[in-house]
């Protein structure tokens, strides 16, 4: 059995509020809770997430690590050409 008095007060309703406005309820110790980002905004979530390889990351570690070869980036390029 839970002891009296040591435990937060339970708010089974608490709101979720994000820029403003209610975006659920949930159960919290705190009867508010305000975010930044939830799932309803998140670019994961919505679709909207692009990945974008500015600086050729695989390129750039093939070359650290002395793996790359100018020869499979042709071999590459003819592939996407077909």
């Amino acid at each position: 059995m839970a002891k009296p008095e040591i435990h937060p007060e339970w708010y089974p309703e608490a709101k979720v509020y994000c820029n403003g406005q209610v975006v659920m309820t949930v159960g919290s110790t705190k009867p508010e809770l305000h975010v930044d980002v939830w799932s309803g905004n998140h670019p994961f979530y919505t679709g909207t997430q692009k990945i974008i390889d500015t600086e050729g990351r695989v390129e750039r570690f093939l070359r650290k690590y002395g793996m790359y070869d100018s020869q499979n980036k042709k071999d590459k390029s003819d592939d996407d050409k077909k």
